[in-house]
């Protein structure tokens, strides 16, 4: 009997019990055609417009492994550091739901292609983690459903359900840890790191986009508790697809000040499913979990076993790109910032854009101090992610030359972007439309700092008088009379020739 009591607190929890995790997260791979048949993947066609025999499980229907499907798997595992099988099958899963057209799943049950492998992951202050893994294997996604007339858009309070075939079949790459211990008070941390990592790994090797939010890559995360010094596991729950970083370190944080909850107050975890919820980071009742038993396994007598050349395995080895990890630390050289800054760089999902803003000819720390500042604030303002802004890299770059040349400064260059990001074009015609180019002409910068002076006689004065910092107010004077665009330190140079001053 479990007894329902409120949460306590996180540290309390962790005060008494240690979390044991493990993460399955399934990716979807960006193949043209399904694991076993030719049916196209790309999204967003009409419901049950990609469908066939094979993919709907029609009797007399027979499957074809998909090649991509299979070199997808290949390189993910040696990225994961895993061991590669020589030979492997595929199993049925057989279970009844409505988005199950055959009322089983193609997978891999005790043969997968990768297996004893592992991903080191960096935590926020440095710390490495090695997250072991036990197991990458191939299998199907199933339908889509969706449910009419509730409240909550669950099945539970419909009126009826909607089912979309388009996607049962596309090819998956389910990636199974084994038990994550010794995590401690870190463990929410370490789960969104890992999932983090991973997500970058599979995108470097261009398998799969890997978009969360939109389900090419979701996370199971499976927790249980046990006593502090002891050896056995808990009783552990598994919280389905979740679908965000940030929401797998709160189901994480969750599951431990639940199941502490319920340990406390003498009742007894249930092995179930359970499913997330966005909106208060809390997570209620799926169903009762199944053992692998109930799935009645057995092999796929349909699909012939795959045994990958050694030959190929080894160029595929040769081929891998430069790993996410391996890459932020050879940048970070390179770029010549702190372990922190680094970190704030991959939090704010800025590598890529200030890579390719560098590309496009910018300054290392040009493109990292635009995406990094104005930008990013711009996209926390409009609750979007800098990948998603209205402005591309090589425009940046653009930028960040005409500050270099000079026809910007500083505030100008923030006007023009402001232009880029409300879409009145790229940074040349922003800056044409609006007028924005530095005020270089000497004639009329001089005519300014005689104004100013001749506005301020009592601070020139000062400066005349040795107080040269005083020059700083008949800088800001010229400034506003040029709204803003004069080169501050070439009116700065002109406000001391012309009061016979030296800087020194």
């Amino acid at each position: 009997m479990t007894v329902t009591t409120d949460l306590v607190s996180y540290e309390d929890a962790l005060a008494t019990y240690e979390p044991v995790m493990g993460l399955e997260v399934h990716v979807e791979l960006g193949t043209k055609t399904k694991m076993f048949c030719g049916c196209s993947t790309e999204l967003g066609a009409e419901p049950n417009t990609q469908t066939c025999p094979v993919c709907l499980g029609m009797p007399g229907a027979l499957p074809v492994v998909n090649a991509i499907g299979v070199e997808s798997a290949v390189k993910i595992g040696l990225a994961l550091n895993c061991e590669i099988a020589e030979w492997c099958r595929f199993a049925r899963k057989n279970y009844f739901y409505p988005d199950m057209p055959k009322n089983f799943q193609t997978s891999q049950y005790d043969e997968p292609i990768a297996f004893s492998g592992y991903l080191d992951v960096q935590l926020e202050d440095g710390e490495v983690f090695r997250v072991e893994i036990e197991r990458a294997h191939m299998e199907e996604d199933t339908g889509k459903s969706t449910h009419v007339g509730g409240s909550s858009g669950r099945i539970h309070g419909a009126q009826h359900s909607l089912l979309d075939y388009n996607r049962a079949g596309i090819p998956l790459i389910e990636i199974v840890t084994k038990p994550i211990v010794g995590a401690g008070d870190r463990a929410p941390e370490v789960a969104k790191a890992y999932v983090s990592e991973l997500r970058a790994l599979i995108r470097a090797l261009g398998v799969s986009e890997a978009r969360m939010e939109m389900g090419q890559m979701r996370c199971d995360v499976n927790l249980s508790l046990r006593p502090i010094g002891t050896e056995k596991f808990g009783t552990r729950s598994e919280t389905k697809n979740v679908n965000s970083l940030r929401s797998v370190e709160r189901a994480v944080r969750y599951e431990i000040q639940r199941h502490a909850a319920v340990l406390v107050g003498g009742g007894t975890i249930i092995q179930e499913t359970r499913h997330f919820h966005e909106d208060d980071g809390s997570t209620t009742s799926g169903r009762v979990k199944e053992e692998a038993e109930d799935y009645r396994y057995f092999p796929e007598p349909d699909l012939v076993p795959v045994a990958p050349a050694r030959e190929w395995v080894e160029e595929l080895r040769a081929e891998l790109p430069e790993l996410p990890r391996l890459r932020r630390n050879r940048l970070r050289e390179d770029w010549g910032v702190s372990a922190q800054d680094m970190q704030s760089i991959l939090n704010a999902g800025a590598i890529d854009l200030i890579v390719a803003t560098i590309d496009a000819g910018a300054p290392a720390d040009q493109a990292r101090k635009w995406w990094m500042g104005e930008l990013s604030r711009s996209a926390n303002e409009t609750g979007t992610s800098l990948d998603e802004l209205a402005i591309t890299p090589a425009e940046v770059a653009r930028v960040t030359a005409l500050v270099a040349s000079g026809d910007l400064n500083d505030k100008l260059a923030r006007q023009v972007i402001e232009g880029v990001l409300a879409g009145e074009g790229d940074p040349d015609t922003v800056v044409e439309k609006r007028g924005l180019k530095v005020v270089s002409d000497e004639g009329a910068l001089g005519a300014a700092v005689d104004e100013a002076i001749a506005g301020n006689a009592a601070i020139a004065d000062k400066i005349r008088g040795g107080k040269v910092a005083a020059a700083g107010a008949l800088v800001g004077a010229v400034m506003k009379a040029t709204r803003g665009q004069a080169d501050a330190a070439r009116v700065r140079e002109l406000i001391l020739e012309k009061l016979g001053v030296s800087e020194g």
